[in-house]
């Protein structure tokens, strides 16, 4: 058998096949055992997956394959979330049942990623649009309704004039919708949400706590829930201008102190304002119509064009009565935040500078930087929003910032307007309820019906779930629900009489906030068994991408807290909190290729010659020149993926494990290049060539350790104990690509050692031979499995323990030490841990560059710290 190259693709197989037979990835509660839960975010069922998509997976496997061996009882589930609009958009264009599609995709998703062999509980499998699943789903809406969680309101939303359904607002790109690409419209409907903000403070101040988040998602948290401290503050309109029944307008600012510093304010054109001043005013009726079709995420807020049309109508001065400021409609003011109305100090906000430029509108500094002289100071093309002292604002002229907010908020407090006070402090979110209506067939169903007696009806559990009508049509845009004869038709359930249910469909947001909590018992004949659940949640490694930062995660996060004040959940360690540890994986990234007409061609269609400079690629059908264009995340639509199934029938699951695990650290994208994936793939030959080859010379399978060892030996028992803990140590902290170094390092340290004999080196070489083999097991495992039975087992390595190093071969007999000539350092020694003083002494007095150093000059004394340091005095 030795010197045979590893055939993977084969071997791979047989693997598999037999951790499947053993069932030992399947898991269960086992009290006296530590327990470790592992995920990676659920993937969409999409088609096929591409080596980019294995990246996340394989880091959660290593993780899990891992703590394994480290004793951990591990769970490590994998599902579907399985709904959604490209389901639907397939069955128009294709001509095919969502379902259909949706299962056909999961089919083909299951077999590559069980060709990858991950350490997946398969027993555990779930799809989000099985009702198995959603009628768990549809449990918990009802439960939350009743706890008043979730409600019922008529809202401004972005609608998706083509994909006709409601779209959130960090689905608006651009003003369109991220699907379809048209220009989003804003309606008003009658929509379902959840009272995320009910939870606004808890889920603020429990971030301090998640230490083993990223500290980027954490703020993005942070900042998405926008907790601010400021002042709602009465501005009374100026008689003469204002619209018939309306004397006043309130804002909401956090910066009160700045009030002397406005120019304007602007008021959304959805307030009651804009609308009674465009009654008698067409054109700024058509600049609000222009408004509503803009997006309402924040992101197209900031990025637009800042417009605005002056209403007429002016506002006084809270501070100063003989002051108006005139009060402009703005396209960046939205009615769903704060009060949908403004001031502008142009002077302190550069939103607020922009729109002053624009429309001539003055713009008086009120805080003075630190250092900067009040007689020359002003605001050129940059506003100044930092902290300072106080000037042009008449009382509060020389008070720093925090002074003057709190003068402010004195005297508007004690200040009447209409008889109530003109200022009242306020906190104040930017979060808003999570509205989970959508217009389409491919969803959970809302669980109610609609009676014209009794109103809105919940559906009894009993006749739960409200299953999807499978005879839905596709034929044309719209939601099939709405216009299916029969399946919106009901009866109700409290008078019996004639009701229609519910025929929007739940945000599939909604079926990925509690999956994992559903993982802990997929086949519990209630949402959540409570004792599986309190036995493995939180999460203890949670790993996805940073687009999921924001929506994703904190939506998980309210949705725990829900199922926990719904009676439904009770985490062992109080936190209410989903995920324990979370982990965002950097993506695999690829060459893009264009053809002389324009198109995408996909990697396997080119062909590249030449190096560097001369690199040129080719169309390997035509000939013809093609583009290179930049590196990109791997994605179908730049046709710029490697296909799973083509590579590991070409290299084998574990070259793709280990390419992806290599080069760059985890967090940030990895550049697929066939010199990376060759590398790869020469590694595992090579692992396989030393086991190979070192299983025919090294000491038999339980040969007792020599009494004496020699230097050699020793050596190359502390390089295999160092190398083990390193390794631990880096798989531990997630940090791969260092524990891919470590091996690639041992690798050398043990090919040298296997040149050498002797019966404590053969010891010695059997210990780092299994210790190599069982460091790559979670990275490779095919391989290493392969490698266990080479050297002579006949038992799984995926039910070995991890090897315990031995702490007294960690520490070094060598030490280094820095050697100084009065006080300056001139070299370093090497010498023995155990050397004493008048040793260390000796040896540093014999070294050329201290010698040189004294310039023949006495040594007066030397000074030695053990260990740190030694000091000539001359």
């Amino acid at each position: 058998m030795a010197n045979q190259s590893y055939d993977a693709p084969a071997r791979e197989k047989h693997w598999q096949e037999a951790w499947d037979k053993e069932g030992i990835f399947r898991a269960s509660e086992k009290e006296g055992q530590p327990k470790c839960y592992v995920l990676e975010m659920f993937p969409y069922p999409s088609g096929r997956i591409h080596v980019g998509h294995s990246r996340n997976y394989t880091m959660g496997d290593v993780f899990a394959r891992y703590k394994r061996a480290k004793g951990f009882n591990v769970l490590h589930p994998m599902g579907w979330d399985a709904f959604g609009m490209p389901a639907e958009n397939a069955a128009m264009e294709r001509k095919v049942h969502p379902a259909e599609w949706t299962y056909e995709n999961i089919a083909t998703m299951r077999r590559q990623l069980k060709s990858m062999g991950f350490s997946l509980d398969w027993s555990r499998e779930i799809a989000t649009c099985s009702p198995d699943y959603y009628q768990h789903q549809q449990k918990l809406f009802l439960d939350m309704l009743k706890k008043g969680l979730a409600y019922r309101k008529s809202s401004k939303v972005n609608w998706d004039p083509v994909d006709h359904t409601v779209l959130a607002n960090e689905q608006v790109i651009d003003g369109r919708g991220w699907r379809s690409g048209a220009l989003v419209e804003q309606r008003e409907l009658t929509q379902w949400f959840f009272k995320i903000t009910a939870y606004a403070d808890e889920l603020l101040d429990a971030l301090n706590a998640l230490d083993k988040w990223p500290e980027k998602v954490r703020l993005m948290q942070a900042n998405w829930i926008g907790r601010s401290e400021g002042m709602l503050v009465r501005f009374a309109l100026d008689g003469a201008t204002a619209p018939e029944n309306h004397g006043e307008v309130e804002v909401y600012t956090t910066r009160p102190d700045t009030l002397f510093g406005a120019s304007f304010l602007a008021v959304s054109a959805d307030h009651p304002l804009a609308k009674a001043a465009a009654a008698n005013n067409p054109k700024l009726a058509e600049f609000c119509e222009e408004c509503r079709r803009m997006g309402t995420s924040v992101a197209d807020l900031e990025t637009a064009e800042k417009q605005g049309f002056d209403t007429g109508i002016r506002a006084v001065h809270p501070l100063d009565d003989s002051w108006t400021l005139p009060i402009y409609v703005a396209n960046f003011v939205l009615m769903e935040y704060g009060t949908g109305a403004i001031f502008g100090c142009p002077s302190g906000d550069q939103r607020d500078l922009d729109f002053a430029r624009k429309y001539n509108l003055p713009v008086k500094p009120v805080i003075l930087p630190p250092g900067k002289d009040a007689a020359t100071f002003e605001i050129t093309d940059k506003a100044y929003d930092e902290d300072g002292t106080m000037i042009n604002s008449s009382f509060l002229d020389g008070m720093t910032t925090d002074e003057a907010f709190a003068e402010v908020a004195k005297r508007l407090e004690q200040a009447k307007l209409t008889g109530k006070p003109t200022g009242t402090r306020k906190v104040n979110y930017r979060l808003r309820d999570w509205g989970v209506s959508r217009q389409r067939y491919w969803g959970c169903p809302i669980p109610v019906v609609h009676c014209e007696t009794c109103g809105i009806v919940p559906v009894p559990d009993k006749d739960l779930p409200v299953e999807l009508p499978k005879d839905a049509t596709f034929d044309k845009p719209g939601n099939p629900l709405d216009r299916h004869p029969t399946w919106k038709h009901t009866t109700c359930p409290s008078c019996g009489g004639k009701a229609r249910r519910e025929t929007d469909t739940m945000d599939t947001f909604v079926d990925s906030s509690w999956y994992f909590v559903r993982f802990t018992a997929p086949h519990a004949k209630t949402p959540v068994d409570k004792d599986a659940a309190a036995y493995w949640m939180s999460v203890d490694q949670y790993i996805g991408g940073i687009e999921h930062a924001i929506l994703h995660l904190l939506y998980s996060r309210f949705f725990t807290r829900a199922l926990c004040d719904t009676g439904h959940l009770k985490l062992a360690d109080n936190t209410r909190e989903p995920f324990a540890a979370l982990f965002t994986q950097g993506m695999v990234t690829h060459e893009t290729y264009k053809s002389r007409h324009g198109g995408w061609l996909q990697p396997g269609q080119v062909r590249i010659d030449g190096e560097g400079s001369a690199r040129k690629a080719v169309e390997i059908a035509t000939g013809e020149p093609v583009t290179i264009g930049p590196i990109e995340k791997m994605s179908k639509s730049r046709k710029n993926t490697i296909d799973l199934d083509e590579f590991v029938t070409r290299y084998g699951a574990d070259v793709a494990r280990w390419f992806v695990l290599s080069d760059s650290p985890p967090e940030r994208d990895v550049t697929y290049t066939d010199v990376g994936v060759d590398s790869a793939r020469r590694f595992v030959q090579r692992i396989w060539r030393l086991v190979d080859q070192g299983a025919d010379k090294v000491a038999e399978k339980g040969t007792p350790q020599p009494a004496e060892m020699g230097a050699d030996a020793v050596a190359l028992r502390r390089a295999s104990h160092k190398a083990l803990t390193q390794v631990a140590s880096s798989i531990e902290g997630l940090r791969f690509n260092v524990a891919v170094a470590q091996i690639y390092e041992f690798a050398n340290v043990l090919g040298a050692a296997l040149t050498k004999t002797g019966a404590d080196m053969a010891w010695a070489q059997r210990e780092a031979l299994e210790f190599m083999v069982q460091m790559i097991g979670p990275m490779m495992p095919h391989l290493a499995e392969e490698s266990w039975a080479r050297l002579g087992y006949n038992t799984l390595l995926a039910n070995k323990a991890w090897p315990e190093a031995d702490p007294a071969l960690l520490v070094d007999d060598t030490i280094v030490i820095a050697v100084q000539v009065n006080g300056k350092r001139r070299d370093e020694l090497a010498i023995t841990r155990t050397a004493d003083k008048a040793e260390i002494e000796a040896a540093a007095l014999q070294l050329e560059t201290v010698q040189r150093a004294l310039e023949g000059r006495p040594v007066k004394k030397v000074i030695v710290v053990p260990q740190k340091i030694v000091n000539v005095v001359g």
